[in-house]
């Protein structure tokens, strides 16, 4: 059953799923039309409009927004707006690239540009595909309360953000990206609805008491009467992947997607988009490592595409920082970077000081393109006090040895908006609460989750709109000589990425050499690379011929110069300054 206000032989159709009320009218330009129960669950009502009119539902009395509005010009608490879907795509000979080959780009369409649109994003659009940059992922556009927020108060999952602009500016940011042959990725939040401007329940039941997530109640995936719910919920990934020609899903928090039935929610979603769009991605957030959510469904899985790896991150940020609070107590050992690499999960059933239990299952039979690995995001620097970047934690060649890890590896990588040039203006969380106590609350909240880390910082008033204006982009320092290097440095080793096709080689092996702080990489493709993420110079003796085709200690990325041959015939000892690696190559044409 399609959901919300859509056009369809001449008429805009209006349903909406109310299951248990008495009446459901169309409250239309000040006046009512009355809505006829269709089965026992959904009001209907079709009528002859232009698009653009707005709108409510009085429900028992009530005045509500359409909890599928596919717009809120006035925000959380206003009218809903119809909206006409044409729209002039010019992009069907599209054809994303392959999973393995993606190179993600994470943004915030509110900082990532000064102006905080959609529209402003397409200026940025070349330069992205200058680094190589083949897909973004935007981070939550559904309608949140106010001017700023991250995405995940999100209370209108059909709704793009009224102060992003409209969803014809939407639509034309895919367009262009597309043309431009830049796949969209959609963050998309099914865990949980934000509290302001939260009206379901005025509805119908799609909240459940068997559950609680870390955000209030959980949505009724599995509870009497949830099949509307996921009717719901399956509407909304179609009408992104159908009326915004989005190129695929990224699925926040999917741990607390609570479902205990036969056929859970995620593989029904994912059952249902591999038949209609099998070329588009379901990409899971979850911090279970679990994985039954990436296996195929023939081996018991469900079947989603991929998955966020956050053992990668904790295990090079533990390592290369020495940070040891929170959850960062469970890493911080080399062999345990090694085991990410090679297997995926690094708990895959072991003990976990920080969860204080056994937790998470064997992946290593995976594919390597089913794992999204980075050194940076929203979360793991938004998630700080004070919202440092590893810019701010680590030196220059630090910097560039975690950035090198992560595109070297075979997992597909995503950077977080700037990290490319270095960017070092912090990334806060930020919120637009009308509810002053809610704000309030929302402060508090803060204070408290970060107990557990030991920071001793005073956080920023998440409300306050200098948090969020020192969280946009500084793209001025993008002419700095140093973040010029940068740059660079992200360009070339895309580039090699891309030639060489690291992504999704299985037949890759890591060995850690802990006393000297080495990680070796060998790839089947005949790619060897070497890292030094210790904090001292070492050798490491080299065994066969070889040709050097990347090296970070090169001048021209602000290196420190290296001694390694450009040849290395039979054998040699390599000095690696520290926090620095070389990719070579094995003999070949290169030696004709």
């Amino acid at each position: 059953m399609r959901v919300g206000a859509f056009f369809q032989k001449n008429k805009c159709h209006f349903n909406v799923w109310a299951p248990f009320k008495n009446s459901v009218n169309l409250r239309l330009n000040g006046k009512d039309v009355p809505m006829k129960k269709i089965d026992t669950e959904y009001w209907s009502v079709s009528l002859p409009l232009k698009g653009e009119e707005k709108y409510y539902y009085n429900v028992d009395g009530k005045i509500r927004p359409d909890p599928a509005s596919k717009f809120q010009p006035e925000g959380v608490h206003g009218p809903s707006q119809v909206i006409n879907d044409n729209f002039s795509w010019e992009d069907k000979k599209w054809k994303a690239p392959k999973l393995r080959e993606l190179i993600i780009y994470e943004l915030h369409v509110g900082t990532f540009t000064k102006e905080g649109t959609f529209k402003a994003i397409i200026s940025k659009l070349e330069y992205l595909k200058k680094i190589g940059i083949n897909a973004i992922e935007i981070m939550p556009v559904a309608q949140f309360p106010g001017d700023r927020n991250w995405g995940y108060d999100g209370v209108y999952p059909f709704a793009v953000q009224n102060s992003y602009g409209t969803p014809k500016d939407f639509k034309a940011l895919v367009n262009e990206c597309h043309k431009k042959g830049i796949a969209v990725i959609l963050d998309v939040v099914y865990n949980h609805l934000g509290p302001e401007g939260n009206y379901f329940r005025d509805f119908g039941p799609y909240f459940t008491d068997k559950y609680k997530t870390p955000w209030g109640c959980a949505l009724n995936f599995d509870d009497s009467y949830s099949d509307g719910v996921r009717n719901y919920f399956i509407n909304n990934a179609l009408y992104w992947l159908e009326e915004f020609h989005i190129d695929g899903l990224r699925l926040d928090a999917v741990q607390t997607i609570f479902d205990t039935s036969a056929r859970p929610f995620l593989q029904e979603l994912a059952e249902i988009v591999e038949k209609r769009y099998p070329n588009k991605y379901l990409i899971a957030e979850s911090n279970l490592n679990k994985s039954s959510f990436i296996k195929s469904r023939r081996a018991g899985g469900y079947g989603l595409d991929a998955e966020w790896l956050d053992d990668f991150h904790h295990s090079l940020h533990a390592y290369i920082t020495d940070e040891k609070h929170g959850y960062y107590i469970d890493y911080g050992k080399l062999k345990q970077i090694a085991k990410c690499i090679n297997k995926g999960h690094v708990y895959d059933g072991i003990y976990s000081m920080s969860r204080k239990c056994t937790y998470g299952d064997s992946s290593g039979n995976l594919d390597k393109e089913k794992f999204v690995v980075f050194i940076q995001n929203h979360d793991q620097v938004g998630n700080r006090v004070v919202g440092e970047r590893l810019s701010k934690l680590v030196d220059f060649a630090g910097l560039k040895t975690s950035a090198g890890l992560m595109l070297c590896s075979p997992f597909v990588p995503l950077l977080f908006m700037g990290e490319e040039y270095g960017e070092t203006t912090p990334f806060f969380y930020f919120t637009n609460h009308s509810d002053k106590e809610l704000g309030k609350a929302v402060k508090e909240g803060r204070k408290n989750e970060f107990k557990e880390f030991d920071w001793k910082e005073e956080p920023p008033d998440p409300q306050s709109h200098k948090t969020f204006n020192r969280s946009k982009l500084d793209w001025k320092k993008i002419n700095n000589e140093k973040q010029k290097k940068m740059l660079e440095f992200y360009k070339d080793l895309i580039r090699l990425r891309k030639n060489k096709k690291f992504g999704g080689e299985n037949k890759t092996k890591a060995t850690s050499y802990e006393n000297k702080g080495l990680i070796t990489i060998s790839y089947g493709s005949g790619v060897f690379v070497v890292f030094n993420l210790g904090e001292q110079s070492t050798e490491f003796y080299l065994k066969g011929n070889y040709r050097k085709i990347f090296d970070s200690e090169d001048e021209k990325y602000n290196g420190r110069g290296s001694d390694c041959p450009k040849i290395i015939k039979n054998a040699k000892n390599i000095k690696f300054q520290k926090r620095s690696f070389i990719v070579f190559e094995r003999r070949g044409e290169y030696f004709e």
